[in-house]
């Protein structure tokens, strides 16, 4: 049985390493499929790749798209010309926990008994494309972050006053039928960025789009068993959909140190693997692929306004359709332990306002630190993949003194994450 939301857990133990498979060499992906790549590095962005492609030949799933959309205040309006977007821009996922009739029984307490209230913001995401040179770099939020939430405006006019000290995954419920909009609004104001794309998935909807796709394989260093997402898998390869993918993205106690920052890193290595499905011949030479997931984007997402224009989906294909997989970086907000409880996190501020920083400069980014902060994954030592992961920040990243410095800039070493490019496998509970 799937897991319902629980609070941040104790350590799982730690555990042997397993050889890893061996991945074939990625092939340089044509514009579509660097389109496909790029909006794949989220799942509402996906979401949008698919109707993207779709709109050419059936213009009737994008203006479907438009039903139940969402305004987003407060954020610049959308450029009306057919050319990419210019400067840089922000598109926000929210990975929300509805208990959809459908998929309900799947999720126990979560939808029947007490745990049974409110819809939550547990994955939220904020993708950001550069001016050009394009880069694409992907901030996942924490979902127990406490910070202050803005007012929300409900469909019907009434407000949820704001606070200043609530968890990041309580917001989409102070929104109601407008919640997309109030997590918008709250990483806005707590990142000083603007956000005029925004985008939701279910719980249904990872399970219908990962059908459609076909499923992922992924990579599990250790076996990994949680008994709250029903998981029991052994060490090695693992092609996931539907429920499995589920189980898959919200797992927590079994990788890392069972905490909700080892399960983001775990996200993570999901969503560049399914970048590499999607650029795959298996998914862009199949038209029937390609409309399936499209047909299916547009029954399991609900969107910005801003995001339902075919020509808006062609703006962003175009300013991305170029960003190679070692300019798509995944990060992790920067946070740390709550001072008022230790199973919440607190922004850390100034690794923060130096991420923004690097964002603004629009230079590579080289990342100092682990690839995950609560120990979800490990990254594999591509010149011997069959033997031992690797520290992402090993000797070698940084110049030693003599030799010139990479160009770009290094963020703190305080802010986990890993490139696309990186081969990185979930480091589950099991030994091996």
């Amino acid at each position: 049985m799937i897991a319902t939301s629980d609070p941040s857990g104790a350590s799982a133990p730690s555990s042997g390493r397993r050889p890893l498979a061996r991945h074939g060499v990625q092939r340089t992906p044509g514009p579509f499929a660097q389109l496909m790549k790029v909006l794949a590095v989220a799942l509402a962005v996906v979401l949008v790749s698919g109707v993207s492609v779709a709109a050419y030949t059936a213009y009737d799933l994008a203006s479907n798209f438009a039903d139940g959309s969402v305004d987003l205040e407060g954020q610049s309006p959308v450029p009306p010309d057919i050319g990419a977007i210019e400067g840089g821009v922000n598109l926000l996922l929210a990975g929300t926990d509805a208990c959809e009739p459908e998929y309900a029984a799947y999720f126990g307490d979560r939808c029947t008994g007490a745990d049974a209230a409110g819809e939550l913001n547990d994955v939220n995401m904020l993708v950001h494309i550069s001016d050009a040179p394009r880069r694409v770099t992907v901030v996942s939020f924490p979902r127990d972050l406490m910070m202050p939430i803005p007012s929300c405006t409900h469909s019907d006019g009434t407000v949820t006053p704001a606070t200043s000290r609530q968890p990041l995954n309580s917001a989409y419920t102070n929104g109601g039928e407008n919640g997309l909009a109030c997590v918008a609004a709250a990483i806005s104001e707590l990142t000083g960025q603007d956000i005029p794309f925004a985008a939701k998935v279910t719980w249904g909807g990872v399970i219908e789009i990962t059908n459609a796709i076909g499923g992922v394989e992924v990579c599990i260093a250790n076996g990994i068993r949680d008994h709250h997402t029903g998981i029991d898998w052994e060490a090695g390869n693992r092609t996931i959909s539907g429920v499995e993918a589920l189980q898959f993205l919200r797992t927590r106690h079994g990788v890392g140190n069972g905490g909700d920052l080892g399960r983001i890193s775990n996200q993570q290595q999901y969503m560049s693997r399914l970048a590499r499905k999607l650029v795959s011949d298996e998914v862009l030479s199949n038209p029937a692929t390609l409309y399936s997931l499209a047909s299916t984007a547009v029954d399991n997402v609900t969107p910005s306004k801003s995001l339902t224009n075919p020509v808006t989906l062609v703006q962003i294909a175009l300013a991305v359709k170029n960003v190679p997989f070692e300019e798509i970086v995944f990060v992790q907000y920067p946070v740390v332990e709550d001072p008022y409880d230790p199973n919440r996190v607190a922004p850390d501020e100034d690794a923060a306002a130096a991420l923004w920083a690097a964002l603004e400069a629009n230079q590579p980014i080289t990342l100092s630190g682990e690839a995950s902060q609560g120990d979800g994954v490990v990254v594999v030592d591509p010149e011997n993949p069959d033997v031992a992961p690797v520290d992402p920040a090993a000797p070698g990243d940084a110049a030693t003194p003599g030799e010139t410095p990479a160009p770009g800039v290094t963020l703190p070493s305080s802010i986990p994450g890993q490139t696309a490019a990186q081969e990185t496998c979930s480091n589950g509970n099991l030994g091996g």
